[in-house]
């Protein structure tokens, strides 16, 4: 009988969805559709002190954002729920009691303060910080009067004296000594699970057949397989992918600025253009390709080859990939993504001719990296807004630049007919009049009109415009070099 491929995503709601926790899920979800195998959501939420419902809620949100559908989780349901460790409490109390039964766990009275003053000792004399493993021989007399005093316990699994080996698909052979690690902790005295043991009853009752994460759990994963063992579980196949990487190859932090998918997503770039970028990182796809559409993604992705060191984060390569995204939508479709950011710079849509804003976004697309950008962009085709520069202000006191605005002023006040030719007309007119060229030519009109000195191309933003509002900036610009 041929199984299907199940791979699950699991989050902590302790947080914001970090873009490197957002590439674990798209590696889970892009190798999930690939093998025609589920892709399952789970919460990791027993870390009562740090767990927020609306972290929760963000992380669902940002993950639907990005198009990562799923096809188990805790809004949908499934088969081998629930998918909330919260709501599994039963089950990983029975899998303690299974241990306990078997003699491979013990309670551990230390306190926090022992543990701490231990580890302080162990590293001061140079050795390996781990468990001491001082209550795993505790008689039943000394842990009742250990359990007397108020002290809690928390469950300890007993690590044995063995080679952990396993191969992972990235990675190939991976080797761990059971005697460096020290009997860990699987439940803590508050009675939740500790990671490495609930991820592990989770990952075998939810049938999952391959584990992708990022290296930094390497070291987890041999302590997870003692817990396979020690259940007698079938191990899933691992897949350790690579970490994301600031420009300094530390580990990506807030020091490197946005790191959230949230924060990415305020700022104005595109689902697709993030899912894109995140897909490029470690991973190589067939061909050396860099622009994919998701299925193209899906098609292209494979684990082995998956890069080992880690990915270099550059925003400047997503900015240049979310520019291209945005010139590839139709005006339709970027007027309706741009409807929050134009209200946030202050526009209400609903207000505005549809197809002259239409018209302007066809124009302006082709300036934008971000869609948080348009407020700056479209406010030079409002006269309210209209404010030259400073940059604008110095190019029209430059020599000459009076001489050409005038040439072209003087021009619009006498002309007639369509936008398009009268513009075409005023340029060859202060172009004969002035003398001027090229930059010397275009620049001073440029900053006469839309009071500054970059943007779309000027013939079409002087027929938006039209030959009255041309007229105002004129004069006002004019007031500007006389200011100046």
């Amino acid at each position: 009988m041929e199984h299907k491929a199940r791979v699950r995503f699991a989050p902590s709601p302790t947080g914001d969805l970090h873009v490197g926790n957002a590439r674990t899920a798209l590696f889970n979800w892009m190798f999930a559709r690939r093998e025609g195998g589920c892709f399952i959501l789970r919460i990791e939420d027993t870390d009562e002190s740090r767990s927020d419902s609306a972290y929760q809620t963000g992380l669902l949100e940002d993950l639907k954002w990005l198009g990562l559908d799923w096809d188990e989780g805790p809004d949908i349901g499934g088969a081998y729920g629930p998918y909330r460790q919260s709501e599994r409490l039963d089950l990983y109390a029975a899998h303690l009691k299974k241990l306990m039964d078997a003699d491979l766990a013990y309670p551990c009275y230390c306190t926090e303060e022992e543990l701490e003053e231990e580890r302080r000792t162990l590293i001061l004399a140079r050795r390996m910080p781990r468990y001491s493993g001082k209550c795993r021989n505790l008689s039943e007399k000394e842990r009742e009067a250990l359990a007397a005093s108020g002290r809690k316990p928390s469950y300890r699994f007993k690590v044995p004296r063995t080679t952990i080996e396993f191969h992972d698909l990235i990675r190939g052979p991976m080797r761990f000594e059971g005697e460096a690690m020290g009997d860990f902790i699987i439940v803590r005295s508050n009675g939740m699970p500790a990671y490495n043991f609930a991820v592990v009853i989770d990952d075998h009752l939810m049938a999952i057949s391959h584990v992708i994460r990022g290296e930094d759990h390497l070291s987890n994963t041999a302590l997870q397989i003692l817990l396979y063992r020690a259940f007698g579980f079938d191990e899933p196949v691992f897949a350790h992918h690579c970490l994301i990487l600031g420009k300094d190859h530390a580990k990506l932090g807030k020091r490197h600025g946005s790191v959230s998918v949230g924060e990415f997503r305020k700022q104005g770039f595109l689902p697709e253009a993030l899912l894109n970028y995140l897909g490029l990182l470690g991973s190589s796809f067939a061909g050396g390709r860099e622009i994919l559409s998701r299925d193209e993604m899906i098609g292209a992705f494979s684990l082995f080859r998956a890069s080992k060191s880690g990915a270099l984060f550059d925003e400047d390569k997503l900015r240049w990939l979310n520019a291209l995204y945005i010139r590839n939508l139709t005006a339709g479709d970027l007027l309706e993504r741009l409807q929050p950011f134009l209200r946030e710079a202050g526009y209400q849509p609903e207000t505005l001719d549809p197809l002259w804003l239409k018209e302007i976004i066809g124009i302006v697309k082709e300036e934008l990296t971000t869609l948080a950008e348009i407020g700056d962009h479209i406010d030079l085709f409002f006269d309210e807004r209209y404010s030259p520069s400073q940059e604008a202000r110095r190019l029209l006191a430059a020599p000459g630049a009076r001489e050409v605005v005038g040439a072209f002023g003087a021009y619009l006040n006498r002309a007639q007919g369509d936008a398009a030719e009268i513009y075409a007309a005023a340029i060859r007119h202060a172009k004969e009049k002035s003398g001027a060229r090229g930059k010397d030519l275009f620049m001073p009109v440029r900053a006469a009109l839309t009071g500054k000195i970059k943007g779309p191309e000027l013939d079409k933003v002087f027929v938006i415009l039209g030959k009255e509002s041309a007229v105002k900036r004129l004069k006002r610009a004019e007031q500007e070099i006389i200011k100046a």
